[in-house]
């Protein structure tokens, strides 16, 4: 859909509606290179021409991916049934729809990504904070699908081939899975190196493969377990009563924090939106309804895999690896290969890329942005970072989560309940303009960020060797905060902020 009230293209983005699009004049492009380069300046109206379908697809592509698998596997290994993960998994996708869409609302309208955004709110340096620590997570996640993606290409090559697993070991791990790993790296870098609008294209076609791909495994264990069922009747270790609440809402929080990163750089994708109505629509479509049947999906081929082997295998690479059938073994090592390139790419490379080149402008660009994220996500060790549901779920996704909320409640206070979506396009590029503050930085925004980011995750806590943190948690006064941490960080720093700037509000 095309959004056909075009606001005036002049540089205030005054334009009274929040259905317009603005765009920067000729005279207000800045020529100094400090705050802004090719990649960062507006999309031209011309140029946002992503439909409801683009969205959708690219929500599709992204979701079905083995670490989205693997979060109903996760769920249920802490103790619940499928019911209990599906729901959950249900929940924690619409509610992070809500700031996905919020935020998301600024791309369509002027064309900016998502460090250009915070510098409304964080000021025009300021802005780095929030776009460092989103593209560390994306760095972070980057590395951890990207070793996620190698494992299931190794094993996948080890059966076809034979022998691999037995090679000799570098750092513990054969030296063919880091291989596997080295070249499935080079490959992400190799595409997103050729830009967005090839990110769109392939993410067209990747969207349908990957669900024809995982339609067709579920149709081969249905085949040979003779139907569904006994992981289905399966009752859950929790309940619903007592045992189940202490689980249920940090799980939820860290499906949300799952997503809790595009909540923030969403507006990375919509500033080629043809409008508002496509990506909401796209989001809308494509987010908590893929999510959540791909949960189920994967609980229904679990269950099939139970009655086959007698054990749920959760791991679809696992699975697959019990075949003997060559042309199946290729089909799923290349619907590995799509579903994770599809996630990691859009997810984990786009944002850094922008965030890096925000950082430096005249030193870095998006494909500069794109190589130093594909450095850094090897150097967090992410093997690490996956080895336990524990450290993956309560330890890894509840840090993000909470930090990350933190952000997107700052962002969500200025663009909608201070400045009512009026940005003052060229300012945004500017030092001494509106976005300024203080040398740059809006001191108020980052009183919020650290207030809130204290309650959000000051409480961390882990169980006795089941992570790095003191039982007790790190600030024990806000132990009990934690479990709500992604919540917590979104409430707190949004209504601190407002109160903050309450009296010297922007018009724009």
């Amino acid at each position: 859909m095309r959004d056909h009230t075009i606001g005036h293209t002049g540089g205030t983005g005054d334009t009274g509606g929040t259905g317009d699009r603005v765009e920067l004049a000729p005279g207000d492009i800045p020529s100094d290179g400090r705050f802004a380069n090719t990649d960062l300046l507006p999309v031209p109206v011309e140029g946002r021409r992503w439909t409801t379908y683009n969205f959708t697809a690219l929500w599709v592509g992204m979701a079905h991916n083995i670490p989205s698998w693997l979060l109903a596997s996760g769920l249920v290994a802490l103790g619940m049934d499928w019911k209990q993960a599906v729901f959950t998994i249900a929940l924690a996708n619409l509610i992070v729809l809500v700031p996905m869409l919020l935020t998301g609302h600024a791309g369509p309208k002027y064309g900016i990504p998502f460090p250009v955004l915070a510098r409304a709110s964080f000021g025009v340096r300021g802005a780095n904070l929030a776009a460092l620590i989103r593209a560390a997570v994306a760095c972070a996640w980057f590395g951890i699908q990207t070793w996620i993606g190698g494992s299931g290409i190794f094993v996948l090559l080890g059966k076809i081939f034979g022998g691999w697993a037995d090679a000799g070991e570098i750092a513990g791990q054969p030296w063919t899975l880091w291989l596997c790993f080295v070249l499935f790296w080079a490959l992400e870098l190799a595409i997103i190196y050729r830009g967005m609008e090839t990110l769109r294209r392939f993410e067209n076609w990747a969207a349908p493969f990957v669900i024809v791909g995982a339609l067709v495994l579920l149709v081969w264990i249905g085949v040979k377990a003779g139907g569904f069922g006994e992981l289905l009747d399966q009752p859950s270790r929790l309940g619903w009563g007592a045992d189940f609440w202490p689980v249920f809402f940090p799980s939820l929080m860290g499906m949300i924090a799952f997503w809790s990163t595009l909540s923030l750089n969403i507006p990375d994708f919509t500033r080629f939106g043809a409008g508002q109505r496509s990506q909401i629509l796209g989001q809308s479509l494509g987010l908590p309804t893929t999510m959540t049947l791909f949960a189920l999906l994967s609980v229904f081929v679990t269950s099939g895999s139970e009655a086959v082997y007698g054990t749920p295998i959760w791991d679809p690479v696992e699975l697959v690896g019990k075949t003997d059938n060559v042309f199946g073994l290729l089909y799923a090592l290349v619907t590995v290969l799509v579903a994770t390139i599809s996630v990691n790419i859009a997810a984990n490379v786009v944002s850094p890329a922008y965030d890096l080149a925000n950082l430096a402008p005249r030193l870095v660009n998006f494909r500069r942005g794109a190589l130093i994220t594909g450095v850094v996500g090897v150097l967090i060790m992410p093997w690490k970072l996956t080895s336990t549901p524990e450290l993956y779920i309560f330890t890894w996704l509840g840090l993000v989560g909470g930090l990350l909320g933190t952000v997107a409640g700052i962002l969500i206070a200025d663009y909608w309940i201070l400045r009512r979506t009026r940005l003052s396009l060229p300012d945004l590029y500017r030092a001494e303009g509106p976005y300024w503050y203080a040398n740059g930085w809006n001191p108020r925004a980052v009183a919020a960020f650290l207030v809130g980011g204290v309650l959000a995750i000051g409480g961390s806590h882990s169980a006795p060797g089941k992570g790095p943190f003191p039982e007790d948690g790190l600030i024990p006064l806000l132990r009990p905060l934690a479990d709500y941490g992604w919540a917590v960080g979104l409430a707190s720093s949004l209504l601190l902020y407002t109160a903050l700037m309450w009296h010297s509000r922007p018009s724009r």
